[in-house]
C-alpha cells in the first residue's frame, strides 16, 4: 500500500490555504450533486485521459491535518479569557535522565493546546504530497513547485485555523463520533479490508498511531460541522440572483456538446481468471443497487477500486473525441442520470452513468443552475470564512514563536523559552515526552 492520502472527496480536508473550499462542508444540498463547471472551449488542457481512468490498488487515506476553508459572517461571542500564561523565569534546560525523551519545540499555543515542530513538518509534508497527488499529470515542474510552496507557507496558519475551530466546535458541544465511524468503514471497505481490526494494523504499519489516526478524522469532521454551522448556513443564493448571473454571463455558457461522467470500477488487474465471476458479480451488484435507488456516489465510494472512488466516482467532462469510439458511442446517446451496463474493459468491469449531457450552443439555466450556485456560494464563503477565523483569534489566545509569525499569518508576540510549567517542573513521568514551554507575550495576539 502507498502512503495515506487524504480523504479530499469525503471531506476529510488536508493542509490548504484559506482560500481553499471545501464545499461538502456546506454547500446547499441542492448543489451537491452538479458536474463541475466543463472546462472553457478556449482552453488547450482536455480531461486528463480519453476514456475511463486507469484502476488503481486501493490505498489508505490519510485524514487531513488542517481545514480546507470556508466562510460565514462572525457569530458574536464572548470574549474567551487568555490561557493561562507560563511564569516569566529564565530558561532551564529540560531534566535529563533514563525516563527522558527528545524535547519537543513548541511553536505556537492556541489557548490552551500547543503546535509543535514536528506536526508543522507533518503538514509541510502532507502539504508537497497531497499538491503532487493533484497535480499528477496536470501541472508542470514549476507550477507543481509555487503549489508546494503556497502551501507550505500557509501550513501553520492551517494548523492554528483547525486548532480555533476545534476548540469552537467542543464549546458548542458538537460530537461527530458516529460520522467517525462511518467514516472509518469507509476507509476500511475502500482498501478491502475485512474488519476494523484489519485497518488498524495496516494504518499501524504505515507508523501511524491508530488514535492519532482517528483524532485527524474526528478533527476534519468536526471542523466542517463548524463551518457549515457557523458560517455556511447563513448564506443563501436565490433563485433570482442565480438567473441575474445566467442573463449576465451567458457567454460563458456557449459549450460544444459534452457528457459528464461517472464511474465504478471493479478491478480486474493482476487477478486469477477464477476470480472474475465473482468480480463481475460484484459489479452487477453495485449497478442493481443504483438502479433500485442508492445514491451512485454511495455506492462509487463503498464498490469501486477506481481512483475516482473517494470523489464518489466523477470521472470528468468529454467532448467528442475525447473517449474511445466505442464508449463515445455509447455516453453520448445517453441522457442525464442514464446508466450503461457492466462493460468489460482492460481496467476492470466498469460501469458509467451519465451526470449531464450538455447539448451544442448555450447551455439552459437548468443544466447549469447547480454550477452558478456553487461559483456565487464560493465567491461569498471565502472572505466570510477569513472573517470568521479573525474573530476567533481575536477573542482567543493566539502566541506565535519568533521567527513563525509570518507563516502563521502575522502577529507581533515575542516569545521566550521558559522553564516547564509547575504541573510539568514536578518531573517527567516515565516515559513522557517533555517540552520545551514559552510564554511572556508582548504586544498583542496575532491577528488573522
Amino acid at each position: 500500500m502507498r502512503n495515506l492520502l487524504t480523504l479530499t472527496a469525503t471531506c476529510l480536508m488536508a493542509v490548504c490555504t484559506t482560500a481553499c473550499i471545501t464545499f461538502c462542508a456546506a454547500t446547499p444540498l441542492a448543489a451537491q450533486d452538479q458536474p463541475p463547471a466543463p472546462a472553457p472551449q478556449d482552453q488547450d488542457k482536455k480531461p486528463s485521459a480519453p476514456g475511463p481512468a486507469p484502476s488503481q490498488t486501493p490505498t489508505l487515506e490519510k485524514p487531513g491535518t488542517a481545514p480546507a476553508t470556508e466562510d460565514q459572517p462572525p457569530a458574536k461571542q464572548p470574549a474567551k479569557a487568555p490561557a493561562k500564561k507560563p511564569a516569566d523565569k529564565a530558561a532551564e534546560p529540560p531534566a535529563e535522565g533514563a525516563n527522558s525523551k527528545t524535547v519537543e519545540e513548541i511553536i505556537a499555543r492556541v489557548n490552551n493546546e500547543i503546535i509543535t515542530r514536528s506536526e508543522l513538518d507533518k503538514a509541510r509534508a502532507t502539504a508537497q504530497e497531497d499538491t503532487e497527488q493533484e497535480c499528477k499529470g496536470r501541472c508542470t515542474a514549476e507550477e507543481l513547485k509555487i503549489q508546494v510552496e503556497e502551501r507550505q507557507k500557509n501550513a501553520l496558519k492551517d494548523l492554528i485555523d483547525q486548532s480555533l475551530l476545534v476548540q469552537r466546535g467542543k464549546d458548542m458541544g458538537i460530537s461527530v463520533e458516529t460520522e467517525v465511524i462511518k467514516r472509518l468503514d469507509q476507509i476500511r471497505i475502500q482498501n478491502n479490508l475485512s474488519s476494523m481490526e484489519d485497518l488498524e494494523k495496516a494504518v499501524s504499519a504505515q507508523g501511524i498511531n491508530w488514535e492519532d489516526f482517528k483524532d485527524n478524522i474526528r478533527k476534519g469532521l468536526l471542523t466542517q460541522r463548524v463551518i457549515s454551522q457557523e458560517v455556511g448556513s447563513h448564506i443563501t443564493v436565490g433563485k433570482e440572483e442565480i438567473a441575474k448571473y445566467y442573463e449576465d454571463h451567458k457567454q460563458e455558457y456557449m459549450r460544444p456538446e459534452q457528457v459528464a461522467l461517472r464511474e465504478i470500477v471493479v478491478s480486474t488487474d493482476g487477478k486469477k481468471d477464477s476470480e472474475l465471476p465473482d468480480l463481475k458479480k460484484k459489479a452487477e451488484t453495485a449497478l442493481k443497487r443504483v438502479k433500485d435507488g442508492e445514491e451512485f456516489t454511495e455506492i462509487a465510494k463503498r464498490f469501486s477500486d477506481g481512483s475516482t472512488a473517494k470523489q464518489g466516482g466523477f470521472l470528468g467532462v468529454y467532448k467528442r473525441g475525447e473517449l474511445s469510439k466505442e464508449l463515445e458511442d455509447t455516453v453520448f446517446k445517453m441522457k442525464k442520470n442514464d446508466l450503461t451496463d457492466v462493460l468489460d474493459t482492460k481496467q476492470g468491469y466498469l460501469i458509467l452513468q451519465v451526470l449531464e449531457h450538455y447539448d451544442e450552443g448555450l447551455q439552459s439555466l437548468s443544466k447549469v443552475e447547480g454550477e452558478i450556485t456553487d461559483k456565487i456560494y464560493s465567491e461569498r464563503m471565502e472572505p466570510k470564512l477569513h472573517e470568521y477565523l479573525k474573530t476567533l483569534r481575536e477573542q482567543s489566545y493566539v502566541v506565535i514563536k519568533p521567527g513563525y509569525q509570518d507563516m502563521a499569518g502575522g502577529g507581533n508576540s515575542e516569545i521566550q523559552e521558559v522553564s516547564a510549567t509547575p504541573e510539568a517542573s514536578k518531573g517527567p513521568k516515565k516515559g513522557r515526552k517533555k517540552y520545551l514551554l514559552f510564554g511572556k507575550r508582548s504586544g498583542t495576539a496575532s491577528g488573522a
